[in-house]
């Protein structure tokens, strides 16, 4: 059963319904989601590729896809118009007319981001069978970066069943899916945004730690340098932020050791916003807490990209993905 947090999301996404993209046809737990999503009415679905073979897979997995938007490349009317909107897109980078069109011919993910650059579509979840360089290349090559970000990061929402810590147990993760080793300034940056994400799709107020193994200069490594020199550029360049660092996770989310830990800080024992140092720690602590905590993980999602192209893990389930396609909406309503 998904949590309260994402029955909110969805009752928001059917408020002001958007048309998101699902190009991974081929992949049963996306059939199983789009059934979903259609019949709660929490998008319009376009799914890219043989309609023939979608409707087969959905005869087989005894789904139902009424409703679905089906687009074949091969045979729809609007490809010269993407092909032309891909070629003037990347034509300073080499691309031509005939790669543009065998490039749309052949990969679903980048006919569904020219679908969105296009505006024939909202926004596009994608990721459950690719990596997240796939899905990231052609959204950063065509749809590029939104004004005035510094660059594009990825986060999880999760939701912590019975978590006392927290948003009511629902907490922003970052940068777990996309930035290998963020420099100091890279990461005051991944903040800043990740506190604009989770005030947009939670609705509250973002109190942001800046993870380490050490809190408040009881280890000294150049990895908490790094935090400690991240939190001051951050409060340099983003004074709105309520932000602290470095801080353990435990000096973070539980009130009693903050106390002791990181006394006055206005952020240890209340975070919600969780940044860590890398990739590593980040992919790590989330998949933890979902496999050992039974949170529910949704994302990645990325975050400072012009419009919302959001990622899966490829260990997602169906439910996974009705969820970030609810988030993904409400990015959309969002913009």
């Amino acid at each position: 059963m998904a949590s309260l947090y994402i029955e909110n999301i969805k009752d928001k996404a059917r408020m002001d319904k958007k048309r998101i993209v699902l190009p991974e046809t081929t992949d049963k737990r996306t059939l199983i989601a789009a059934s979903h999503i259609l019949a709660e009415g929490i998008a319009e679905i376009v799914m890219i590729g043989n309609e023939e073979k979608i409707m087969d897979g959905a005869t087989w997995l005894e789904i139902e896809l009424d409703g679905a938007i089906i687009v074949n490349p091969a045979t729809c009317d609007r490809l010269e118009e993407y092909v032309e909107l891909l070629y003037e897109t990347r034509k300073s980078k080499g691309m031509t007319v005939e790669r543009a069109r065998e490039i749309l011919l052949t990969d679903y993910l980048t006919f569904g981001v020219v679908m969105v650059k296009a505006n024939h579509a909202d926004g596009m979840v994608a990721g459950a069978c690719h990596a997240t360089a796939d899905t990231l290349r052609p959204a950063l090559q065509i749809l590029k970066t939104a004004p005035g970000v510094k660059l594009v990061s990825g986060f999880f929402l999760m939701c912590c069943p019975g978590s006392p810590y927290g948003e009511e147990g629902t907490f922003l993760f970052a940068d777990c899916g996309l930035n290998q080793d963020p420099t100091a300034e890279e990461l005051a940056a991944i903040a800043d945004t990740s506190a604009k994400s989770f005030k947009s799709l939670v609705g509250a107020k973002p109190v942001i730690a800046m993870l380490s193994h050490s809190t408040k200069g009881s280890a000294k490594h150049p990895l908490v340098d790094k935090m400690v020199e991240a939190t001051r550029i951050a409060h340099e360049q983003y004074p709105h932020l309520c932000i602290d660092g470095e801080l353990q996770p435990d000096a973070a989310l539980v009130p009693l050791i903050a106390k002791t830990k990181a006394p006055g800080s206005e952020v240890a024992g209340k975070a919600n916003v969780l940044v860590f140092p890398n990739l590593d720690c980040g992919n790590i602590g989330y998949k933890l807490v979902q496999r050992l905590g039974n949170a529910e993980a949704y994302g990645p999602m990325l975050q400072g990209i012009a419009k919302p192209v959001n990622d899966l893990s490829r260990g997602c389930s169906w439910q996974d993905i009705v969820g970030v396609v609810a988030l993904t909406a409400v990015q959309a309503q969002l913009q």
